[in-house]
């Protein structure tokens, strides 16, 4: 028998940049790795040029294997949906999840009983606690907000995700700064910044794969069918582009060395304080709150099979949130060198944030107008209301516990570990789960 020849096809643009990109990437990264004296650093640019070699063959086995061809866009007139970067974001998200509880488990018992740091400096309590809000925050949610906004900006658009290798590079490259931040800890390699950690050569790469990101998304947007971008598109967009802002803003730091992990920020004392709060502040408003909310949008009066209970007020909420949110960051810095004017503006638009907050609580409880028998026999749906009570909670507590005069009793207390913790596990696991 005659063996049945399949034409090999045409590497696209796209395929033929990565490989480019990534084989080029492979040598300076060997070379990083057998020059510098940080060991490691040279772990992380070893892993780096291994990722570069896999991700060429990757790409090469994709376009010269026999009879593969580009997924269509539509098939019998529906969208094709590329869901695959949503399963591994989706499986991605449990795995991190299960690793950054875990990971709390364990500094929580240190804390009790300090022999279990074993006096071994990679799994003290200051290289595990950042790897734990890291897991938890990053890895877990961060996964959990790129599947989730890839699902839902192609279903709201009845489109397919734009570009074909470019959300396997952002959901892979994702993973791999997830890789690199989380062995660093462990390593000693920090910036000692809070939620921002990471040092340069991995906050470059997060610049990359979340410029990417934010192409995909608008890519898709803009082939969308749908004449209305739905509200949670918006709020994932402000999620992307804000995130960028305060990442590159926070980030700014010169290399003491290409063959040195160590950095120093652009500016020092009271500026750098005020610029890592008003990152890390708004890295829960955007990250954790917003992206979430995104979440709640859709997928609220999806399960409960209501529209939303008013579309006006989530435009109002939006707006608000967005233009609120960002001047809150002062507030972790009460009783400061920072000038008193500047954390009373923080504390005023603190407390401004819990209208629109209940507003957008209101809203996606409202939704269940009509189907609260459902809470019966829906466990979805109940881990859901939940997730929007503890939404309420925390965003009460929040402009609260930013009063100077309860700041005062607060701070430094484990009421502020409670808060956080009654918002990233009530609020933003509930919603995920």
């Amino acid at each position: 028998m005659a063996a049945i020849g399949y034409p090999i096809r045409r590497a696209t643009v796209g395929e033929i940049g990565g490989m480019v990109i990534a084989a080029a990437a492979v040598l300076p990264l060997i070379l990083i790795a057998a020059m510098t004296e940080d060991r490691g650093y040279a772990f992380h640019a070893a892993l780096g040029a291994l990722a570069a070699l896999v991700s060429v063959f990757l790409i090469a086995n994709r376009c010269f294997r026999p009879g593969q061809v580009p997924a269509p866009q539509e098939i019998g007139g529906r969208p094709n949906y590329n869901m695959d970067p949503v399963k591994f974001a989706t499986v991605a998200a449990m795995v991190w999840g299960i690793a950054g509880f875990t990971v709390g488990l364990i500094i929580a018992l240190q804390l009790a009983f300090p022999d279990l740091n074993f006096d071994l400096p990679w799994i003290n309590f200051g290289r595990l606690r950042p790897l734990h809000t890291s897991a938890v925050i990053f890895a877990f949610g961060g996964n959990v907000l790129i599947g989730t906004s890839f699902y839902v900006v192609q279903r709201t658009s009845h489109a397919r995700l734009a570009g074909d290798l470019s959300p396997w590079f952002v959901v892979l490259g994702y993973n791999l700064f997830i890789v690199i931040a989380g062995t660093g800890y462990l390593l000693g390699i920090t910036q000692s910044k809070e939620y921002a950690e990471p040092e340069w050569y991995a906050d470059l790469w997060l610049t990359a794969v979340w410029v990417v990101y934010l192409l995909v998304f608008l890519g898709t947007l803009a082939k969308r069918k749908e004449p209305h971008i739905y509200v949670a598109n918006w709020f994932y967009l402000g999620f992307i582009l804000t995130i960028a802002v305060l990442h590159v803003g926070n980030n700014l730091a010169w290399p003491v060395s290409v063959l040195s992990p160590k950095s120093y920020v652009l500016w020092s004392g009271v500026q750098d304080a005020m610029f890592q709060w008003w990152y890390g502040h708004n890295a829960v408003g955007f990250f954790l709150t917003a992206g979430f909310l995104a979440i709640m949008y859709y997928f609220v009066p999806k399960r409960a099979e209501r529209p939303v209970y008013s579309y006006r007020l989530s435009i109002i909420h939006f707006w608000a949130l967005i233009f609120l949110y960002i001047w809150a960051g002062p507030h972790h810095l009460h009783y400061t060198a920072l000038p008193d004017w500047a954390q009373t503006l923080g504390m005023t638009f603190s407390i401004m944030l819990w209208m629109p907050s209940w507003g957008g609580m209101i809203n996606g409880l409202m939704t269940l107008s009509g189907a609260w028998d459902k809470l019966r026999t829906d466990p979805v749906l109940r881990m859901m209301v939940v997730s929007l009570a503890f939404y309420g909670m925390s965003t009460f507590e929040g402009p609260l516990m930013s009063i100077k005069a309860v700041n005062s009793l607060s701070h430094y207390t484990d009421w502020t570990i409670g808060h956080v913790h009654s918002g990233a596990l009530g609020w933003v696991a509930y919603v995920s789960f």
